[in-house]
C-alpha cells in the first residue's frame, strides 16, 4: 500500500473530527461549565423536561424547588439547562421561562 493511497483515510477522518466529534465536545464542555456555575435562585430546566429553581448547591447534587414546598434532590449532570444564563455570543438563543397556569 502506498502512502498516497492513505491521504483519502486521513482526509475523511479529519473531516469526520470536524463535523461530529469537535461540536459534541463543546456542547459537552459548555453544559459542564454550566452545572458547575450554577448558584442558589438559578431557573433551571432538568434532563427529564421539568422547570424548577435552584434552592441548594453541593458538591455533587442539587436542589430544586418544582413547586412552592416541593423539592427535589437531583445530581448536578441532571441539569439540562439554566433558564436565565446570560448569553455570551450575539444570536445564542435562550429557552423561554415555563408558562404559569
Amino acid at each position: 500500500m502506498q502512502a498516497l493511497d492513505l491521504v483519502p483515510l486521513i482526509f475523511i477522518a479529519v473531516i469526520f473530527w470536524f463535523l461530529l466529534l469537535r461540536p459534541q465536545q463543546r456542547r459537552a464542555r459548555e453544559i459542564g461549565a454550566m452545572q458547575r456555575a450554577l448558584g442558589v435562585g438559578d431557573d433551571v430546566m432538568l434532563t427529564s423536561g421539568v422547570y424548577g429553581t435552584v434552592t441548594e448547591v453541593d458538591e455533587d447534587t442539587v436542589r430544586v424547588e418544582v413547586a412552592p414546598g416541593v423539592t427535589l434532590k437531583v445530581a448536578r449532570g441532571a441539569i439540562g439547562a439554566r433558564i436565565d444564563a446570560p448569553t455570551d455570543e450575539p444570536g445564542e438563543q435562550q429557552l423561554p421561562a415555563p408558562e404559569e397556569n
